[in-house]
């Protein structure tokens, strides 16, 4: 009983990261995955990192432990976000691609996170997590949660990294890489019908008896749909590029927050 109430304590603070991790985390923390098997799953990895990094650990029950709990929230949370930011640039390209394509009236409702998505943005966020999934990008997030103990232990210091400002930075530089990457996957499309808009200005001047606000949107709309065809191939190495990203943008924060394993400290 002793050994069992010197390990809950530890127990606990990891079951509240990684719980807190699949609760944003991409793919895990979709509707569609039961309640059930999240808390499932975040007991069964808590047990097997608290085997692997919790048995020599201690943690007492009391007035601390509570801003203790409330830390490893806080770096389950801020690491599945910041997966989750960079796979939201596709819905971010796909709402670009919307707006010029005429597509911006015609949203659907997402039944993954219950809000309204971009019809185009939908579609390549669906094949991204398909990618994602035969990529083992499921793995990735895995590995992130479980060796994020070497990285950031414990008994970490995340409340001075807030404090000096260092996780205000890189969150910053993360939604900046987020939107840099949503841009360039919708620029090719946004050039192509950018220079689509300056043919249909030329039509308006050079032939007036034509409606270019009846024919143009057509225009726009086919033009946007054989260039989405014609790219759909180079999606591959663009979506693993953006797994690549995200795992080095998850390993950025846990450099913030705590170090390299092996390098001192």
């Amino acid at each position: 009983m002793t050994t069992l109430m010197q390990a809950f304590p530890v127990f606990l603070l990891m079951f509240c990261r990684i719980t807190s991790f699949f609760i944003v985390a991409p793919l895990i923390s979709s509707r569609n995955v039961p309640t059930r098997f999240k808390v499932g799953l975040a007991t069964i990895v808590a047990l097997l990192v608290y085997l692997s990094y919790g048995v020599n650990q201690t943690a007492a029950f009391d007035g601390s432990y509570v801003l203790l709990i409330v830390r490893e929230i806080l770096i389950g949370l801020m690491l599945g976000y910041v997966a989750n930011l960079i796979l939201v640039s596709i819905q971010i390209a796909g709402a670009i691609l919307d707006i010029q394509m005429g597509f911006g009236m015609a949203t659907v409702f997402d039944p993954t996170t219950g809000a309204v998505t971009p019809l185009t943005g939908q579609f390549k966020y669906m094949i991204a997590m398909l990618l994602f999934l035969s990529m083992n990008g499921h793995h990735r997030l895995l590995d992130a949660i479980v060796y994020s103990y070497n990285w950031v232990p414990i008994d970490n210091q995340l409340f001075v990294e807030i404090y000096n400002g260092s996780l205000t930075e890189f969150f910053l530089k993360a939604f900046a890489s987020a939107m840099v990457v949503a841009f360039q996957m919708a620029a090719p499309i946004v050039v192509a019908l950018f220079l689509t808009d300056v043919g249909l200005g030329f039509l308006a001047k050079t032939a007036p008896q034509f409606n270019i606000f009846v024919i143009g949107i057509p225009i726009k709309i086919i033009v946007g749909l054989i260039l989405l065809l014609l790219l759909m191939p180079s999606l591959t190495y663009i979506f693993d590029n953006l797994f690549s990203l995200m795992a080095e943008t998850m390993q950025g924060f846990l450099g913030t927050v705590g170090e390299r394993p092996g390098s001192g400290g």
